[in-house]
């Protein structure tokens, strides 16, 4: 039986989502519900209608893993100057495990550069199944207090924390990235937090900073949804500069802006 997976976006020439020009493939379907997402159209697993400037558009299309793989090798000419390849995101591409790891081999059979963006939720032993498929792990890390973590994102961190350990433990290449929200979750406690996570795992590239902007409002209402976050503006430079400067203060010499 031939293998799909509902898809929801496919952008070439991305250069945010790991090293080099990159493609990158968008998976529908997230067990987390954070309260900040920008792309609230990747939380369902099924296609959505979204109504934009007086017209409805369908968002998830379902795809073999041959047509996603015609897409992506259109651009094989620049992963082989820059260093890119694929990269897997989402909502949480390990949602859609049993379309993910069988497409990540068919990246690797064809000689791609590999990167899966995850939030770290879902089955370990799955994600020791990918380990030897993906060259870089984004792995997002949102809330340090596992309570604060489920009352922002729905779930609590214990399951992501022993994905992030058992990938490290396996020698994966991984990229710490951390999404910042102004008065939600950049309070002291988690920047050192995230200071403590790459003191522990030192190979662990890190960590990224993704500053929150309130694109995903505007799409909320496109879905019919109230946005979460309504009145909060996006991050402003003094809010970045504070984040960068606090966590290098607490020995992330490598924390940069993504």
């Amino acid at each position: 039986m031939m293998v799909k997976g509902i898809v929801f976006d496919i952008q070439r020439f991305s250069i945010h989502d790991g090293p080099g020009i990159r493609t990158t493939v968008f998976l529908k379907g997230c067990p987390l519900r954070c309260l900040w997402c920008h792309n609230p159209e990747s939380q369902s697993f099924e296609p959505e209608i979204m109504h934009e400037l007086g017209f409805d558009k369908i968002v998830g299309k379902e795809m073999s893993i041959s047509e996603v793989m015609t897409e992506v090798l259109k651009d094989r000419a620049y992963y082989e100057r820059t260093g890119g390849g694929i990269t897997l995101s989402g909502g949480e591409p390990m949602g859609q495990f049993l379309f993910t790891k069988p497409l990540l081999e068919e990246a690797k059979s064809s000689g791609l550069h590999t990167c899966l963006e995850t939030a770290g939720y879902g089955p370990t032993h799955q994600y020791e199944e990918v380990a030897p498929l993906v060259d870089l792990f984004l792995f997002d890390y949102k809330v340090t207090d596992a309570q604060k973590h489920y009352q922002l994102a729905g779930r609590d961190n214990a399951l992501i924390l022993t994905n992030l350990d058992r990938l490290y433990t396996l020698g994966a290449s991984i990229r710490l990235r951390c999404p910042l929200i102004p008065a939600i979750n950049d309070e002291d406690t988690h920047l050192q937090g995230i200071a403590h996570l790459l003191e522990k795992y030192p190979r662990i590239d890190g960590p990224e900073i993704m500053a929150y902007h309130n694109l995903g409002n505007s799409k909320a209402a496109s879905l019919g949804r109230e946005p979460n976050l309504p009145n909060l503006d996006n991050a402003s430079q003094e809010d970045k500069e504070r984040w960068i400067s606090r966590l290098q203060a607490l020995g992330c010499t490598n924390a940069r802006l993504s």
